[in-house]
């Protein structure tokens, strides 16, 4: 049985999609494989389950930020998007190392997910295989991918983008655009959706000021 499968068993929704609080604790025995890792693993905003049904977490019985119950309120109603990708793409990029991290290895955390540039996943042509570009996907490890999965969540929250200044020693906080998200450009500038195009951006950013610098330096302010 599938994880989705095992968890439907054990909260028995009704016909309106509606189930029980299911505790963490009851994932034990043959349901021990629902225990939660990083990002809710199963039962997360693109997961299958959520796909079909509307899910609530309490995180109110235990110190922190862990997930202590899980319920099913309704089903989803909403139009999905397809985060399917082609086989093409997917084969091409796992073999890459992570664009953030630069590593590809075998434990859970190093290895390679294939990211969603696009953390909204609300452009309909990424969502149809048959159009989709690999520039529209990155290779991350599950650690990078997970934190940037959280980062995206709290712009859908607030539209306000992640300063990559964050980091120490990245120069800008965006290579376009600035800390309010603007449908017109999108995901685009934002260190998360694109870490090589950041890299590239501010290269020739800081090339184009260090050369007017220098031009000023020498030869004086123009007239």
């Amino acid at each position: 049985m599938t994880k989705t499968e095992l968890f439907l068993e054990l909260a028995k929704p009704n016909e309106k999609g509606e189930s029980r609080w299911v505790l963490v604790s009851e994932f034990k025995g043959k349901y021990v494989g629902l225990v939660f890792g990083n990002g809710a693993s199963w039962a997360r905003e693109s997961s299958t389950l959520a796909k079909k049904y509307k899910i609530k977490f309490d995180k109110s019985k235990t110190a922190g930020n862990s997930i202590d119950a899980v319920c099913l309120t309704g089903f989803n109603l909403k139009l999905q998007f397809n985060h399917g990708i082609r086989a093409d793409i997917r084969e091409k990029l796992k073999k890459e190392n992570c664009v953030m991290l630069g590593i590809n290895g075998h434990s859970e955390n190093t290895k390679i997910e294939i990211d969603h540039k696009n953390g909204r996943k609300n452009d309909p042509r990424v969502s149809n295989v048959k159009t989709q570009k690999i520039d529209d996907f990155q290779p991350l490890c599950k650690a990078a991918n997970d934190i940037k999965r959280q980062v995206c969540k709290n712009c859908r929250a607030t539209n306000k983008r992640w300063n990559a200044k964050n980091i120490k020693g990245n120069p800008y906080p965006f290579y376009e655009g600035d800390e309010t998200w603007d449908e017109k450009i999108g995901c685009r500038g934002c260190y998360q959706y694109d870490p090589v195009e950041y890299r590239k951006e501010s290269a020739k950013k800081i090339s184009a000021e260090a050369a007017d610098y220098i031009s000023k330096k020498l030869f004086g302010e123009s007239k």
